[in-house]
């Protein structure tokens, strides 16, 4: 098949839907298929690739790293002049939430082709962390979303409410299948009815929200549980947080857990973003016990390396995640977590230190607990099964079959 992604921001960007969708392009590949990627062009850097077509864009950063793509009849020409001289396309797959999802289910619609849409982002609890006046912009995002779909829903408009949901309800109606990267949010997503336009027109024989998580990649993880064991001793806890730095990955609030805790423990701070120098001034002003290090950015297989040398992993966001990658990647490694979504927590099964809910105080406490227990030589143990679960080629495999039923004639 010759698989369309279509993205919010260019996969060479920082994210991890970026990653999983990298991930994704190489093995569908080595399984014999093709994928282009069509995203907004890069500014800090501007990466070359065949399988790319990088559309015009403004960045909508400070730091230049991410680009906004207006979706219009300008943009419908370029994607359509840029998509004629390549294979036949088959099925149409969106990995987007905002104008990537308008520029793909427009193009879907133009050329009458199937769309998979892959629900990344929980969007009510996003906006409601990023934006001064959520509210009014949910409201506005909604009236956007009528405007820039309407030649792809025909008439076929879903209830008004300016909401989160009614917005992804809006994109899941264009799709012949809708996937989530966890149990937890497909299930949120069929209580809202996102689900496939199918269902919402009759069709009884037609799947609701498929659960294809994100992957880990194949070659990486072998590596990585190649060069040591992951068996864990006795001695000062090293902890890990990984993530970017904005208000919903509620990194702050994990800078100061780990002060209020007093543990004697090395916490490295891998990635970047806005709130960087608030972080470090946080730290200068409250001189934990432990020592911090931020770590910067780092690539995917240094990421993985460092989960592994890690005792915990730390992953503080609630309600944002919707699956919440980089503890999966730690278990697949022997590494466990302290967590502070509950859902997130329950998908994991085991090998988690629970925060009991979402103040500094209780974050402290788990860290003392997690802190003490490793230093014990008892930390909590990981679901073994998780690291086969998680490969990149089996969850390629999983989404293949989605995209023959999205093709397959109805």
């Amino acid at each position: 098949m010759h698989v369309v992604m279509f993205a919010d921001q260019h996969v060479e960007s920082l994210g991890g839907a970026q990653v999983s969708m990298r991930l994704q392009r190489r093995f569908l590949e080595r399984a014999g298929h093709t994928v282009t990627i069509v995203a907004p062009r890069m500014h800090r850097r501007a990466p070359t690739d065949t399988a790319y077509v990088d559309l015009p864009s403004i960045p909508v950063t400070l730091d230049r790293e991410y680009a906004l793509s207006w979706p219009g009849r300008r943009t419908d020409r370029l994607v359509d002049a840029a998509l004629a001289g390549r294979a036949p396309v088959d099925v149409v797959h969106v990995q987007a939430d905002f104008w990537g999802a308008f520029i793909g289910h427009r193009y879907a619609a133009r050329q009458g082709l199937p769309v998979v849409h892959t629900m990344h982002n929980r969007v009510d609890v996003g906006i409601e962390a990023t934006a001064p006046f959520p509210g009014l912009v949910m409201r506005v995002l909604n009236a956007w979303a009528r405007r820039a779909l309407r030649p792809a829903l025909r008439g076929r408009e879903p209830r008004h409410e300016p909401d989160g949901w009614a917005y992804l309800r809006r994109l899941a109606l264009l799709s012949a299948a809708v996937t989530a990267p966890s149990a937890h949010f497909a299930r949120r997503l069929e209580a809202h009815g996102a689900v496939p336009g199918d269902i919402v027109r009759g069709a009884e024989d037609t799947a609701r929200v498929d659960v294809v998580w994100n992957g880990i990649d194949d070659d990486i993880l072998d590596a990585a549980l190649a060069a040591g064991s992951t068996e864990r001793r006795p001695g000062r806890p090293r902890f890990v947080w990984i993530g970017r730095m904005s208000p919903e990955k509620r990194l702050l609030p994990f800078l100061e857990a780990v002060a209020a805790a007093g543990i004697d423990a090395e916490v490295e701070v891998i990635g970047g973003g806005a709130q960087l120098r608030a972080a470090r001034r946080l730290v200068e002003r409250t001189r934990p016990v432990a020592s911090i290090r931020f770590a910067g950015r780092m690539p995917y297989a240094r990421t993985l390396a460092r989960l592994a040398a890690a005792d915990a992993v730390v992953q503080t966001s609630i309600g944002f995640e919707t699956q919440g990658m980089t503890v999966f990647e730690a278990a697949s490694l022997g590494t466990p977590a302290v967590v502070s979504d509950p859902d997130i927590a329950a998908e994991l099964g085991g090998g988690v230190w629970s925060v009991a809910d979402a103040t500094v105080a209780a974050l402290a406490e788990t860290l003392r607990r997690a802190a003490a227990d490793i230093a014990a030589g008892s930390p909590v143990a990981v679901d073994p099964t998780i690291g086969e679960r998680f490969r990149q080629s089996s969850r390629t495999a999983a989404m293949v079959e989605v995209y023959a039923r999205a093709v397959a004639p109805r």
